[in-house]
């Protein structure tokens, strides 16, 4: 199995945010126990890195996180057919858009998010990190 795990997700668990940390880290512990392969979209690394500046006042443990998450994760390219898709998709945000296309194209079965609501009209089912734990796969 394959998911795309969504920034959002990646933040609660490198920046231990609560109440969301918990679910989060358990949702990632749970792939990696199934060996689930998880993917995050590389345009997502700027926007990880960004945050983590800003949270830790250093980009060296900014880039110190991205590696270690780099050791768990697998970075899925973006590609030119990638942001077609994307705007072809009818989906409210087009960041969101583009992550899916990725999951699409990729081959993931589900991806990863705290917002479900950023993902209406996803082509891949958005699934929060409590549901995924709670199920039996996707």
């Amino acid at each position: 199995m394959r998911i795309l795990i969504d920034t959002n997700v990646i933040l609660d668990i490198l920046q231990k945010r609560e109440p969301f940390f918990t679910d989060s880290y358990q949702a990632l512990r749970k792939a990696i126990e199934t060996d689930t392969e998880c993917l995050v979209s590389a345009s997502a690394a700027t926007d990880i890195f960004y945050m983590l500046r800003k949270a830790f006042h250093s980009a060296q443990k900014a880039k110190d996180r991205i590696e270690q998450l780099s050791q768990i994760v697998t970075f899925a390219d973006v590609q030119g057919v990638d942001i077609h898709t994307a705007l072809m998709r009818s989906m409210p945000d087009f960041e969101d858009a583009v992550v899916d296309a990725v999951a699409e194209r990729s081959g993931a079965s589900c991806i990863l998010t705290r917002n479900i609501k950023d993902f209406t009209g996803s082509s891949i089912p958005a699934v929060t990190p409590t549901d995924f734990i709670q199920s039996n796969g996707y």
